[in-house]
């Protein structure tokens, strides 16, 4: 293991945690190897049966995804003592109370937000090699893309449209531009989008049209002034102003909170009863994989 370079890489899929990156050498000369990474295949799955009264099989609730649970273990090989010492209090910080990302480098990169969920395990095997094991939890389970994808729209404005007068009137049609957005989810599984809208709107709408068809409405009650940023979490169903004043009661959602299924994409359709140039609405979401 000795003499290779700081950036040489043992693995293509690189396994991030915090600021460490096992898989590679690092410019202290330290080697981190990821030998396992047990829970990033798959979380355990919430279901209910109920025994089917003189017949067969049960009757099963709706499945859902439970929290991930994930268990990093390996070993470090570092030059010298001092170097260990430093990498064993890097794996202490890098399971993290608060939110960490944890990303492995596949083709297509992915990430969870993840948190420290059992006591990590390090021991010093020699005075320059450790041995660790790490137990990190995410609330989320799905894996989402690395690439944070984003897309704004003004209030739709319709343009051209005429009617010349003549014995058989000649109608020009009207153009409208802007006013919607189409988010693609490339993964697996269905993904939930953040949704900002500025000011100034008057009691703006959002409709998310589904790859079936269907509609469903996103109705503030309120306006938004200049300066003012409204943010609805569709996953978190909170809706905030400014950052910090809680809003999600002025919002109206009749047919739920929009998600964007595997695979597909819906079109975000934004409206006021008043146009205003400056008015806008950005959706930001990440591709989700199971």
């Amino acid at each position: 293991m000795a003499g290779l370079v700081a950036g040489y890489q043992f693995t293509e899929h690189l396994v991030q945690l915090g600021d460490i990156v096992f898989g590679q050498v690092d410019q202290a000369g330290v080697h981190w190897h990821c030998a396992t990474l047990d829970g990033w295949e798959g979380p355990e799955t919430r279901m209910d049966l109920a025994q089917r009264e003189a017949d067969h099989g049960a009757w099963p609730s709706p499945a859902y995804l439970s929290e991930r649970v994930v268990t990093l273990a390996g070993k470090v090989f570092a030059p010298n003592r001092a170097s260990a010492d430093e990498a064993f209090e890097r794996l202490l910080s890098a399971a993290a109370l608060t939110d960490t990302v944890l990303m492995v480098n596949e083709t297509i990169p992915k990430q969870l937000v993840v948190r420290r969920s059992g006591k990590p395990l390090v021991q010093r095997l020699t005075g320059t090699v450790l041995e660790f094991s790490l137990q990190v939890t995410a609330a989320d389970p799905r894996r989402y893309g690395t690439d944070l994808q984003s897309r704004t729209t003004g209030l739709p404005v319709v343009s051209g449209g005429l009617t010349l007068p003549a014995a058989t009137p000649w109608l020009l049609s009207a153009v409208q531009v802007a006013g919607q957005i189409d988010a693609v989810n490339t993964g697996g599984f269905e993904t939930r989008p953040v949704l900002t809208i500025t000011g100034p709107v008057v009691a703006p709408v959002v409709q998310a049209q589904m790859p079936d068809g269907s509609v469903r409405i996103m109705t503030y009650a309120q306006d938004l002034i200049a300066g003012d940023a409204l943010v609805i979490d569709t996953d978190a169903h909170t809706v905030t102003l400014n950052g910090t004043a809680s809003r999600r009661r002025f919002l109206t959602v009749p047919s739920g909170w929009p998600t964007i299924p595997a695979k597909s994409a819906l079109t975000f359709f934004f409206q006021s009863t008043a146009y205003n140039s400056t008015a806008t609405l950005t959706a930001t979401w990440r591709s989700a994989w199971m």
